[in-house]
């Protein structure tokens, strides 16, 4: 029992840090109860050494986790107002603003829309766009003559736009504001969701870091130079363009479902370190157990690589 307590403790905390869960802390403060029920039910049967004994006490200490984790949240905070420490969060302020309102889950309550935009500057060779945050529905379906556009809807939380410069090339943040963004709402209706544009003149350097999320990108009308996914829980179908004189596709995900398309006639190598994950790659030839190339790579003059990293992970790579 100590054993699979330390495992199922261990892998709380690392999906908490992946982002693949978001573990409220508050809760083993508000259920302490259950403690004392796995500790009871060990204490019952610590004499008895028949396998349903050593299965009852392992689910319940598995029920009682589990509780823990995917309870809604309860949060133990101090509370500015009396000085008092309090143990519920119906009164909960967390939202940023000048008043005392907030949504009764400690969310921030925002429930509107955002527009960002950044200027195309002539001669932008290449341009670097970093998206982080998890809870919401990344979308880029369109084009602009703007270098950047965006389009939010927020339910829970709010998006941060910033520029700058990394000698001739502008860097792009767009972010969500705090690290725990809460539960991702796969109903469409109710998700935070970012409907993104980008300029087709630059080469592109993206760089994607979410929890849960879903992820749609056409990148097809874009010169991508770099494409870096980092997931947890997500959904991503990506459609790629033709090769730059060399594309580099990165995804590293814990739990996920990456569909990738490329162009027909893109020459393309795929390499592979995904530990349970399964793979389908269309229309390539094995190499090695974990190499795959279309016909023709090496002789190519524009090639794309694509690096796929996953723990228990659906990888499909298709040609259109």
């Amino acid at each position: 029992m100590p054993g699979i307590t330390l495992v199922l403790i261990g892998a709380i905390f690392l999906l908490d840090n992946y982002n693949i869960i978001n573990f409220h802390w508050g809760n083993v403060i508000y259920l302490w109860p259950i403690f004392l029920i796995i500790g009871g039910v060990n204490l019952l049967l610590a004499n008895q050494p028949a396998p349903w004994a050593t299965a009852l006490k392992a689910g319940v200490l598995i029920l009682g986790l589990g509780i823990l984790v995917f309870a809604p949240n309860h949060r133990y905070f101090w509370n500015n107002h009396n000085g008092n420490w309090n143990f519920s969060d119906r009164n909960y302020d967390n939202d940023d603003d000048d008043d005392d309102n907030s949504s009764s889950n400690g969310v921030v309550k925002v429930e509107g829309s955002s527009k960002f935009n950044e200027p195309f500057t002539a001669g932008t060779a290449v341009a670097r766009l970093n998206i982080n945050g998890g809870g919401v529905v990344y979308n880029i379906k369109d084009t602009t003559g703007q270098l950047f556009e965006a389009e939010t809807r927020e339910f829970t939380n709010r998006y941060e736009y910033n520029k700058t410069m990394d000698g001739a090339i502008p860097v792009i943040e767009f972010k969500m504001k705090n690290k725990n963004n809460g539960h991702f709402e796969w109903d469409s209706d109710k998700a935070n969701t970012a409907d993104i544009k980008l300029n087709t003149t630059p080469e592109w350097e993206i760089y994607l870091k979410t929890g849960a999320s879903k992820t749609d990108f056409d990148l097809s009308p874009y010169k991508v130079k770099t494409l870096e996914i980092n997931g947890g829980a997500a959904s991503y179908d990506i459609k790629m363009g033709m090769p730059l004189a060399s594309t580099t596709v990165e995804v590293s995900t814990g739990v996920s479902e990456v569909n990738i398309r490329i162009p027909e006639g893109a020459a393309c190598q795929i390499t592979r370190n995904s530990g349970l994950s399964s793979s389908d790659f269309n229309g390539f030839e094995k190499k090695d157990d974990n190499r795959f190339e279309t016909a023709g790579f090496a002789t190519a003059k524009n090639k794309m690589y694509i690096h796929l990293k996953g723990g228990v992970s659906d990888f499909n790579v298709d040609r259109y």
